[in-house]
């Protein structure tokens, strides 16, 4: 027993030092009083399918951007549950906005890439930024953005995520606790240094991460890659995105959103489940071994203490009490570090446990739709 609370240690040991990493790398959008080169125009760009209780706030906070050369697009994605009629009442009165009327989904197509191909097609921005319908900005976003676009070609944001329900408190976060734990943001922007150059040039495109909530590009970078219709077909298509930028060598950056981008991603426990059954395994790329390593990973490292240490209670084994909570204190520490940058709660940070099993849960249904072939749903459309 006690081999596998070392093994748990160590690998929050690891984690540890990748978290704090990040929280020197991976940057906010910075402050700028004003972009200091050409009056590029911008276009922001939002796809809406089924989004009435939302589209409003996300459309008006991209309307308010204090900078001058911009324009808003939203595409309605054949919506049926009122997101027409707000579109279309907030068009008629604000002339910097667009509505675009979504065309019929070709079959080779999912939904958001043709949703977002058909913005890009729409828009005459020299910048696009793409945000999705349940994102809203403070006023200074295009500027922030403007700003990091002068050194990168494209810029991805991880928003402020807004937690109400208790599903999602424990679980939205850690979505970012995997991230910020596992990846250094420092190596979406460029290749490890103690990667000898040859592996570099190979595994250039594995270290590429993207969050579609908010991804922005030069125009001719996003031309350069074939857009969203070089990801027509793909569920993640914000990481096969990175993989094109990374992969033309352009340039991309990975930034966070706290106190500039904000999102809630889903509204009560059930949306949760759905929204994240349909890509949960893909993340993985289907790999089954894979997937089953990192459960099994996650069982000893964030449930195995605690279970281990309940056992040293009830046999008053003073040794393994010590040693089951110097695991249980350093994931208490991490999360409440992450909690405290993204301003959750900071009692999610003592459930990290209900999470963990909840994804458990969530793993095996995710294999049992890739055993039987069972495509989920989403919006109403099947995923191919």
């Amino acid at each position: 027993m006690d081999l596998f609370l070392y093994i748990a240690i160590a690998y929050l040991v690891y984690t540890s030092f990748i978290l704090i990493r990040n929280f020197f790398e991976f940057e906010p959008l910075h402050k700028s009083e004003k972009y200091p080169g050409k009056k590029k125009k911008v276009s922001i760009c939002i796809p809406a399918r089924n989004e009435a209780d939302v589209i409003e706030g996300c459309i008006t906070s991209a309307l308010k951007q204090n900078y001058e050369n911009f324009e808003v697009l939203v595409l309605d994605d054949q919506s049926t549950d009122g997101t027409t009629e707000i579109i279309e009442k907030l068009s008629s009165i604000v002339s910097t906005l667009k509505m675009i009327k979504g065309k019929p989904k070709p079959d080779e197509w999912l939904g958001k890439p043709w949703a977002c191909h058909q913005l890009s097609e729409a828009a005459s921005g020299d910048v696009l930024i793409f945000i999705d319908a349940d994102v809203w900005l403070n006023e200074d976003v295009i500027t922030k953005s403007l700003t990091e676009l002068n050194s990168f070609d494209s810029i991805t944001v991880w928003p402020e995520q807004k937690t109400e329900s208790f599903w999602e408190k424990q679980v939205i976060p850690l979505i970012y606790f995997a991230l910020y734990t596992l990846l250094p943001a420092k190596y979406v922007e460029r290749s490890p240094r103690w990667l000898p150059s040859f592996f570099a040039k190979k595994l250039n495109t594995a270290f590429s991460a993207a969050c579609g909530q908010f991804i922005a590009f030069n125009r001719g970078i996003y031309d350069k890659i074939g857009g969203h219709e070089s990801v027509k077909d793909q569920v993640i298509e914000d990481v096969e995105l990175s993989k094109r930028i990374k992969a033309s060598g352009s340039t991309l950056k990975m930034l966070h959103g706290v106190n500039s981008v904000y999102c809630r991603m889903y509204s009560s426990g059930k949306d949760v489940w759905n929204g994240l059954r349909k890509n949960f395994f893909l993340g993985f790329n289907n790999n089954m071994l894979f997937f089953g390593l990192m459960a099994l990973v996650h069982l000893m490292v964030f449930i195995m203490p605690y279970v281990l240490l309940f056992q040293a209670f009830t046999t008053n084994n003073s040794d393994l009490i010590i040693l089951s909570l110097i695991p249980i204190l350093m994931i208490f520490l991490q999360r409440a570090a992450l909690n405290f940058l993204f301003k959750w709660e900071l009692y999610s940070a003592l459930t990290h446990p209900v999470g963990v099993l909840w994804f458990q849960a969530l793993g095996i249904q995710c294999i049992i739709d890739f055993l039987t072939d069972n495509k989920v749903q989403w919006k109403g459309r099947k995923l191919l």
